[in-house]
């Protein structure tokens, strides 16, 4: 079976070049210093009409935890929404509750809105306090797969526990190796747990000096950009898998 590679873009260009990298599906996040929040509406409507590949837009408020207040779960209603009507095949979120389980009622209240869509629970996963539970519990919702570092760090770390979770659930849901993937480790990480779709953002820190910056200004004018060199190169690794 083919290899599909997601990048995590955090901003339109980004979304853009990680196409023309070869990048195979994305997920779009604004924020790269919270680890990705929803993006906006503008963003939404430009990337469903420029990017060509499947995108799979980020539904998360805000960056912290996973445990989501009814106002907050109320705005992803609302952006989970616009991403059906403007055709996206699919979304990425996830939400547990305080004792950190997936939060069953809210979580079926945002699946609700996702007919027609694939719905990737994302690395609240790895947060969770069972993961044997929050995996039958999001087989249960219809979630199509989990994205997960293995509830370590890095995939790398954490792919004995994934080439487990995929054995044994893997007939029901796809598992999404995550979280420090790069060139040097993709074909180890998929050789040892076996799945077929692997995320990474390839992330690069744009610092483009060719624009003016005044000086004595705090803010930084550089930004998380993806690498096209990178995404070639793990284009290259899973070419012959």
């Amino acid at each position: 079976m083919a290899i599909l590679l997601e990048i995590a873009a955090f901003n339109l260009d980004s979304a853009l070049l990680a196409e023309r990298s070869g990048a195979m599906r994305i997920e779009l996040c604004d924020n790269a210093a919270d680890g990705g929040t929803t993006p906006g509406p503008g963003t939404l409507k430009v990337a469903r009409r420029k990017i060509g590949i499947p995108v799979f837009p980020i539904i998360r408020p805000r960056g912290g935890h996973f445990v989501y207040s009814t106002s907050e779960c109320d705005s992803m209603k609302y952006d989970i929404e616009l991403c059906q009507n403007l055709g996206f095949p699919g979304v990425v979120f996830g939400a547990l509750t305080p004792q950190g389980e997936v939060n069953l009622p809210a979580m079926q209240q945002l699946m609700k809105l996702c007919e027609g869509m694939e719905v990737t629970f994302h690395r609240a996963f790895d947060r969770t306090v069972h993961a044997e539970e929050a995996i039958e519990a999001i087989i249960s919702l219809g979630c199509r797969r989990i994205l997960t570092s293995g509830r370590v760090p890095t995939a790398d770390e954490g792919m004995q526990a994934i080439a487990e979770w995929n054995f044994t659930y893997g007939s029901k849901i796809l598992f999404m190796p995550g979280s420090g993937v790069n060139h040097t480790n993709i074909i180890s990480i998929l050789n040892t747990t076996g799945c077929h779709e692997i995320h990474t953002a390839a992330r690069v820190l744009n610092s483009n000096g060719t624009y003016y910056n005044q000086p004595g200004m705090h803010e930084t004018p550089s930004y998380t950009d993806v690498s096209m060199n990178e995404i070639s190169m793990l284009r290259e690794s899973i070419r012959n898998l």
